[in-house]
Order: structure tokens, then C-alpha cells, then sequence
């Protein structure tokens, strides 16, 4: 079984910034896919960032120029460095990881949610 574990959020004003991390554990073989998403009150979760094995990133377009993704597959690790956050980034955020176990089967993780909170 693989845990996610996430570090890094809080409250801070607009215009600061935060860096979310996440370290899995257990059992991997590969990660194909690393990235956050976010949740806020009443709304469905959404994409915010995605990394792929081959350093491949997406943004949501609300985040583009602000935030930043990285990963290390050798630690099985994934960073977001968030600058100028906005009070619409408010939200819960999870970190999400698609790994290949040895029998060649991907599954999906998710982490336990972080708060970030930011007042403007």
C-alpha cells in the first residue's frame, strides 16, 4: 500500500506565498504521474498542476505564471511552489500520485488534504 503524506500549507495574506510538499511511502515501483489538486467549499475538486515521469507539467490556466510543480521520482516526492497567491486559492489541497506497481498495474493515491488559506 502507498501513503501520501503532505506538508506546507496555512494562512497567509494575498501576495505571499506557500510551498505544499508530499512524500509517498510503501510500496512503488515507478510514479507515472505526480500533481496537486484543490477543493474549495461547495466546489468539485480540480486539476491544479500536474508532473509527469518525464518532467512534463500542466497547469490549470487560474494558476499559470504563479505556481510551480516539481517532482523527484527518486524520492518519491512532489513540491508546489505557490507566489502571489489570490483569496480564490483557497481551498484543500491533495497531493495525487498514478503508480506503476511491479506487476504492471497503475493505481491512483491521494494524500489527506492540506488547508491553505489566504485572506486578501
Amino acid at each position: 500500500q502507498v501513503q501520501l503524506v503532505e506538508s506546507g500549507g496555512g494562512l497567509v495574506q494575498a501576495g505571499e506565498s506557500l510551498r505544499l510538499s508530499c512524500a509517498a511511502s510503501g510500496t512503488i515501483f515507478s510514479i507515472n504521474i505526480m500533481g496537486w489538486y484543490r477543493q474549495a467549499p461547495g466546489n468539485q475538486r480540480e486539476l491544479v498542476a500536474t508532473i509527469t515521469s518525464a518532467e512534463s507539467t500542466n497547469y490549470s490556466d487560474s494558476v499559470k505564471g504563479r505556481f510551480t510543480i516539481s517532482g523527484d521520482n527518486a524520492k518519491n516526492t512532489v513540491s508546489l511552489q505557490m507566489n502571489s497567491l489570490k483569496a480564490e486559492d483557497t481551498a484543500v489541497y491533495y497531493c495525487y500520485m498514478n503508480v506503476k506497481s511491479r506487476g504492471g498495474y497503475d493505481y491512483n493515491f491521494w494524500g489527506q488534504g492540506t488547508q491553505v488559506t489566504v485572506s486578501s
